[in-house]
């Protein structure tokens, strides 16, 4: 894949690239207010609204549609600001490139149906327009992977991926869970892609963006994208999850910006010393992991043998309260060895299934 970097089309980039305006496009005032307050902003280099709003449910504000796209025009007219919006099909992708909208984005309820991404792909086939990827609503990697692809087979390298939060049937702190391990695996899988956050929609609660924004900084993401409206109580559309520039100017300043490597020989040492020790704890960890599942074959055959399940759920629950206590006891997070536990035994099912389905060949 070769995708061209944020500050090869984005001049004088500093890190983090910063994207915002307001979830809806409601007025032209409204826009000029909210694009004059953060252009007085150095981080942020782009102005994001929504002119078409998918909406769960008919009756509520669903954006302007074409009406709202000259007033993007005047915002980079007057503020120089690079430009946003999401599009869904192929229609909007004309209206938006009609009106010189700089920077298309397709949304977490599109990137979920690869028809609706192809047709955006197609429509874009040809042009040199940046394009942001959100993840899909629901938790799927290789459907986010399949969009990027989709569109990168059409000739766009103006990509950037949106780490905005995955819908779960859990209750959370957040409206959309974060799912970290996900936006890393897309970025340990496509390295080139640039990656940015968008706290607004991970939390939806305006006092957990900082939180948020530190988080995806801290793991190494290339930007942030927030919800950013003059009187967000006011908001047409997802109230509680906008600030104000005031606020978005705030929580720049409190982030905590770090590097992949440190300048100090004597740290990077450090580091280094501390991470051959975790490789070999790492070795260890894969050897004993081997010997367990070797006895797990045993289990395996005696159970084939006398005719017995391979998945017992009282020897389950019991087995992780053991471990539970142990790791307490040392230490150790919950959640952690449970979610450690659940993939080995996991896997033991799965080897064990795989024994008691087998079938011993008849001697010759």
């Amino acid at each position: 894949m070769s995708i061209i970097a944020l500050n090869k089309w984005i001049p004088n980039l500093k890190k983090p690239l910063v994207v915002a305006g307001p979830c809806s496009a409601e007025s032209e005032e409204q826009m000029l207010t909210t694009a004059r307050e953060l252009v007085q902003i150095e981080d942020v280099r782009i102005f994001r609204a929504g002119i078409w709003k998918p909406r769960t449910r008919p009756n509520n504000f669903e954006g302007h549609g074409e009406v709202a796209l000259p007033w993007l025009k005047t915002v980079k007219e007057e503020t120089g600001l690079l430009t946003a919006t999401e599009v869904a099909n192929a229609g909007h992708v004309e209206l938006a490139l009609k009106y010189g909208v700089d920077i298309l984005w397709i949304g977490a309820r599109t990137t979920v149906n690869p028809f609706s991404v192809q047709e955006i792909a197609d429509a874009l086939r040809g042009t040199n327009i940046p394009v942001m990827i959100k993840n899909p609503i629901n938790v799927d990697l290789a459907l986010w992977l399949g969009a990027i692809e989709r569109l990168e087979a059409v000739g766009l390298k103006k990509l950037v991926a949106i780490h905005r939060g995955f819908s779960v049937a859990e209750k959370s702190r957040y409206r959309n869970e974060p799912m970290w391990k996900l936006p890393i695996e897309l970025k340990r899988r496509l390295p080139e892609m640039p990656l940015i956050c968008d706290p607004s929609h991970i939390t939806g609660r305006r006092d957990m963006i900082l939180e948020v924004s530190q988080k995806a900084l801290d793991i190494d993401m290339d930007g942030l994208m927030i919800e950013t409206h003059p009187n967000p109580d006011a908001a047409w559309s997802d109230a509680s999850q906008q600030v104000t520039p005031e606020m978005l100017n705030q929580i720049i300043k409190s982030l905590s910006l770090r590097t992949e490597f440190s300048s100090d020989r004597n740290l990077e040492h450090e580091l280094e010393i501390l991470r051959s020790r975790i490789d070999r704890f790492d070795n260890e960890l894969i050897e004993v992991l081997a010997n367990r599942m070797k006895i797990v074959s045993e289990i395996g055959e005696l159970k084939k043998k006398g005719q017995i399940t391979a998945f017992q759920v009282h020897r389950m629950d019991q087995m992780l309260k053991a471990r539970e206590d142990s790791a307490l006891k040392l230490g150790l997070a919950k959640k952690y060895i449970d979610e450690v536990f659940n993939i080995i035994h996991d896997e033991s099912v799965r080897h064990q299934t795989k024994i008691l389905n087998s079938f011993n060949e008849d001697p010759k």
